[in-house]
């Protein structure tokens, strides 16, 4: 399925918020962002950088500035995409179409792309040296072609890896949670993949 009928499937699926994202879809093609579609939402860009995102949830539907920490936010409506994980991205959420207003989410939208045109934006933070889990420091240490295969990774998708199993609190937790992985190095997948 190319992006544009991966789309046209997530605007059109049946879901209890279709109306809603098809009106901020409705808003976005109003502005001069590209439409495009990544990590399973679309994504406007500008210049082939990402400015905001549309996403659906149970509960909730909304924008997600990619660079929303800069956006003024003069009705008080932006939250902290994940508290202590991002940075930079804030998002707006709704919970019935009645509640967009058109205009205010239309000048976010041109905020954030005139935002992008500054360069504002929040930069990664380089990846510090990965500390390895002591379990799967002794599967690497026992296996070469598994240690090799870790190595070809990104120090990013290593340390998203390492993350996954130090941050179990139960030991059984982190075993299932190894067992899960380690086919995953083996074969090259990094394990947020699916997501990107």
């Amino acid at each position: 399925m190319d992006k544009i009928e991966k789309l046209e499937s997530f605007y059109e699926s049946e879901h209890p918020f279709k109306g809603g994202i098809a009106l901020l879809r409705e808003i976005a093609l109003k502005t001069e962002a590209v439409e495009d579609f990544k990590w399973s939402i679309p994504v406007y860009t500008l210049d082939g950088k990402n400015v905001f995102g549309i996403g659906k949830f149970k509960s909730y539907f909304g924008v997600w500035f990619f660079n929303g920490v800069y956006l003024k936010d003069p009705q008080d409506v932006l939250e902290n995409a994940q508290e202590g994980k991002t940075k930079g991205m804030r998002h707006w959420k709704f919970h019935n179409w009645e509640e967009i207003n058109q205009k205010d989410v239309l000048a976010y939208m041109n905020e954030a792309l005139e935002n992008q045109k500054k360069g504002l934006e929040v930069q990664a933070e380089k990846t510090k040296k990965v500390t390895i889990p002591q379990l799967l420091q002794a599967e690497l240490d026992q296996n070469r072609e598994l240690r090799t295969a870790f190595e070809k990774f990104t120090p990013y998708k290593q340390k998203e890896f390492c993350e996954y199993i130090a941050e179990a609190k139960q030991e059984k937790t982190k075993l299932r949670r190894l067992e899960k992985i380690l086919p995953m190095i083996k074969v090259g997948v990094g394990l947020n993949d699916t997501y990107r």
